[in-house]
């Protein structure tokens, strides 16, 4: 059938189709190409946000966490920070292991050297790229893995009003008398708990299950945290002594303005701990994850860990680090096991500790 033979409806109607699916094509065209256009915009946007794991006191609006952030949004120019708030060190580490390759974190923050071992056995963890050698620890640090980024020493924390002559040695401690509480942490749970178990096996070796159990009737009670402990239970009197940090004083000699809280000195030694951060291997964000440990070790960013961390920093702050830091008691002797020893030996020492709390 020639065109002219065709009836004129039957041509509009297929000039109209042709118009129809010329229209369709354009708008799937410019539909397809919207849609790939907020893609890669929302790919640009998630490029440069992070997520980092990290502990609750770290992002509370008192802690380091974002004075941290903000410093390093205004450096990075177009980029995100994201804390996920876990309620402990040993909280990150679990929570990393559960997730595996599907994690969405891409940094975490907030282990300790008592965990790194552990944590690197994990294969989830990518090297650093960071420069640590002009880093000022109180120890040799060789890992490319882990970026300290502050350090402190247990210690208890007495109250002078309530025990103006605390005991300086674990011998002492022990031999006082049965009225001298202290509360401790668990350490299957907390960081100064664990730090408290690995403090007593550094002093007492094979010995520390029999002193743990001379130790027991001084105990009021073991909390699950170090938060319990040190403001729902310490500060409102339950007990002179408390395990913490030998850099606790501090922020009440700065914030509280009182000496009333100090450090005992023990003449054992004091255990020490460093924090660290790390970068996930499976994080697409590998090169924002380096500027951000890079980051954290600044000038900028460690002048916001003595007061908001109250532990030290890994830099020289000069006239910044605050006076009261020279006030803290000064370990006689810095007691460390290695990484490794930790992760081999946690399983049993704590099992020591349990058979010597319950008398079983």
């Amino acid at each position: 059938m020639s065109m002219t033979s065709v009836p004129t409806s039957m041509r509009m109607n297929q000039s109209t189709a042709r118009t129809c699916r010329h229209r369709l094509s354009i708008a799937v065209l410019v539909g397809t190409t919207c849609a790939m256009t907020l893609a890669n915009a929302q790919a640009a946007d998630e490029t440069r946000s992070l997520t980092v794991y990290t502990y609750e006191s770290f992002t509370a609006e008192w802690g380091p966490g974002p004075a941290i952030k903000t410093g390093f949004e205004e450096q990075c120019g177009d980029c995100t920070i994201n804390f996920v708030a876990l309620d402990s060190s040993a909280g990150i580490l679990n929570r990393v292991q559960l997730e595996g390759k599907s994690s969405p974190a891409d940094v975490v923050l907030g282990l300790d050297t008592n965990l790194m071992a552990i944590a690197e056995d994990t294969g989830l963890l990518s090297r650093s790229g960071v420069d640590t050698s002009a880093l000022e620890l109180p120890t040799e640090w060789t890992s490319d893995t882990f970026v300290p980024f502050d350090y402190g020493y247990f210690a208890f924390v007495y109250d002078t009003e309530a025990l103006p002559e605390p005991p300086t040695s674990f011998d002492e401690l022990i031999d006082a008398s049965e009225e001298l509480k202290i509360i401790i942490q668990d350490p299957r749970t907390s960081t100064p708990g664990l730090g408290l178990l690995l403090w007593m096996k550094s002093v007492y070796g094979d010995k520390a299950m029999d002193k743990w159990q001379a130790l027991q009737p001084h105990i009021l009670t073991v909390t699950k945290g170090w938060s319990e402990a040190y403001f729902s239970l310490f500060l409102n009197g339950e007990a002179p002594m408390v395990l913490s940090y030998s850099t606790s004083p501090a922020y009440h000699m700065e914030i509280d303005e009182t000496d009333r809280y100090q450090a005992a000195p023990f003449s054992d030694g004091h255990y020490l701990q460093v924090e660290v951060a790390a970068l996930l291997k499976q994080s697409p964000r590998q090169e924002l994850g380096r500027e951000f440990l890079n980051y954290l070790i600044s000038p900028e960013a460690q002048a916001s860990i003595p007061l908001g961390n109250v532990m030290y920093p890994v830099t020289d702050l000069e006239d910044k680090l605050p006076a009261s830091f020279d006030r803290l008691i000064t370990p006689v002797e810095t007691l460390q096991f290695t990484p490794e020893d930790v992760r081999d030996g946690r399983k049993s020492w704590i099992n020591e500790w349990l058979e010597a709390s319950t008398g079983s």
